[in-house]
């Protein structure tokens, strides 16, 4: 999977990045190595989901897929 990540200069120094293709998907970092670390980090948040909170009955299946 690839996504387009926004990089934007802080104004208090650093940078901070949004992923405009997951809504509310954001993270800063003081340089430019920290803030790639904490991005990659921030997607994998916002796309992990804890599948024993959902209502799955007996009869469905959960898949994992790579895109």
């Amino acid at each position: 999977m690839k996504l387009k990540v926004v990089i934007h200069n802080a104004e208090e120094g650093g940078y901070w990045a949004e992923v405009p293709s997951i809504d509310g998907c954001a993270t800063q970092g003081d340089t430019f190595e920290e803030l790639l670390e904490n991005i990659y980090e921030a997607i994998e948040g916002c796309l992990s989901v804890d599948v024993n909170t959902l209502d799955i009955s007996k009869n469905d299946k959960v898949m994992e897929i790579a895109v």
